[in-house]
């Protein structure tokens, strides 16, 4: 039988300004531990700290851009476009734009937070 979900659960990101995550699933809004689908709304100017995370996430610019670094230099992410991070690589998020983003993040497995090792 299919399973309805309502609504996402807010969470608390990480970085220099407020930044809004809604996961509809995952660990903490549906208890699934595969994978995770979260619709993220970051403002302009936002930026998290570096991570190595254990899981892919792999990310769907819905508005905006976002621009991903990582060990190779980065990477602009415009609406209409996606992104792959693998797990283990180090990457940094941020939406510095006037506009800043929307994007849909899917993460296998399922994002949680003592598996995203950010940066200190």
């Amino acid at each position: 039988m299919p399973a309805f979900i309502e609504k996402p659960t807010i969470i608390e990101a990480a970085g220099n300004l407020p930044k809004v995550i809604r996961e509809y699933v995952g660990a903490v809004n549906t208890g699934t531990q595969g994978m995770s689908i979260a619709h993220m709304t970051s403002p302009a100017g936002w930026v998290e700290p570096g991570q190595r995370p254990e899981f892919d996430e792999y990310t769907v610019v819905l508005r905006g851009s976002l621009t991903v670094a990582h060990d190779g230099g980065a990477i602009v992410v415009a609406a209409g476009q996606a992104v792959h991070t693998a797990a283990g690589e180090w990457v940094r998020y941020s939406t510095p734009d006037a506009d800043g983003a929307d994007y849909i993040s899917v993460c296998l497995p399922a994002f949680l937070p003592q598996t995203v090792h950010r940066d200190e």
